[in-house]
């Protein structure tokens, strides 16, 4: 991450990696002061990073997709590749940090996982905001026709 935002050229990209970099640092050093403590650490020093929205409409993008193919010789990243490359570490960071969170024993431990779950996930929403914005990834609605379709096939449960 270090390297993406010493890479990254658009200045709204720059400042979302910056400001979520002190994040992943305190998330790493609680995960090493859990393995190399005999207490568990105060994981209250860990609050995950408030919710970031940008998109106002979440059917339509405000910018046509941006059309290119994929660079195989590449020495630097440009902002799409550090972009691509920061959501997919986020959205894999926060499968596994669920996937660990609901397999742990220990309350604390569960605890900071389910926190640096949301961190990851909420990191990810806004690099997906911004490369939506950019046009790096695209958003459109499902067909009516689809939604139509799915509603029919569904009733409400009724509570007892």
């Amino acid at each position: 991450m270090a390297g993406f935002i010493q890479q990254a050229q658009d200045p709204e990209l720059k400042e979302i990696l910056t400001r979520q970099f002190p994040f992943h640092v305190a998330d790493y050093n609680l995960k090493v002061e859990f393995l190399q403590s005999q207490t568990t650490p105060d994981i209250s020093k860990f609050q995950p990073d408030q919710q970031v929205q940008k998109l106002s409409d979440f059917t339509t993008a405000p910018v046509a997709p941006e059309t290119g193919q994929p660079r195989t010789q590449v020495q630097t990243h440009n902002d799409r590749e550090i972009a691509t490359a920061y959501l997919l570490n986020q959205k894999g960071s926060a499968k596994n940090y669920g996937a660990a969170a609901v397999e742990c024993a220990n309350p604390d431990l569960r605890s900071f996982l389910e926190n640096v779950f949301l961190n990851s996930n909420r990191h990810a929403y806004e690099m997906w905001q911004y490369m939506v914005q950019k046009g790096y990834y695209p958003l459109m609605p499902a067909p009516q026709e689809s939604a139509q379709t799915m509603a029919g096939l569904l009733n409400p449960v009724p509570l007892q």
